[in-house]
């Protein structure tokens, strides 16, 4: 097992959070999938039915942590600054899968951008974009 993939199980394993979503990451190469499995649990509006909103930002804040552990050796998961999130389209209750972009790590802040979707990657259901405070501040 690599040491990206070592820091990612660590990360998956220590958020609580991450194991009452049910999440999941896959490594291949530098790019990290995240996978939300559906769960009853999950579902916001029982009438369409289609995941909580919070479900759906909480699993993409977690994309961005878990793809910040994977680029940085840091022993404590870094912190949330601020987050914006922008909902497209209602999620469905099937799986869902997201991507961070790290798009820039200075000495103390990361600004990150997730994207989620479920069908296909070209529809995407929601945005996130964020800044994180890295644990070695």
């Amino acid at each position: 097992m690599s040491e990206a993939a070592e820091r990612l199980e660590i990360f998956l394993g220590r958020v609580p959070y991450v194991r009452f979503l049910g999440m999941r990451a896959e490594l291949a190469g530098d790019e990290m999938t995240a996978t939300l499995p559906f769960a009853p649990h999950l579902v916001g509006n029982t009438m369409m039915p289609a995941l909580h909103g919070g479900v759906l930002g909480a699993f993409m804040e977690m994309t961005a942590l878990a793809q910040l552990s994977v680029i940085s050796p840091a022993s404590r998961v870094p912190k949330t600054i601020d987050i914006a999130i922008e909902y497209l389209r209602p999620g469905k209750a099937q799986i869902t899968y997201a991507r961070a972009d790290v798009r820039k790590v200075g000495r103390q802040i990361a600004n990150v951008h997730v994207e989620a979707w479920q069908e296909a990657r070209s529809k995407p259901v929601a945005f996130l974009r964020g800044h994180f405070l890295l644990s070695g501040a």
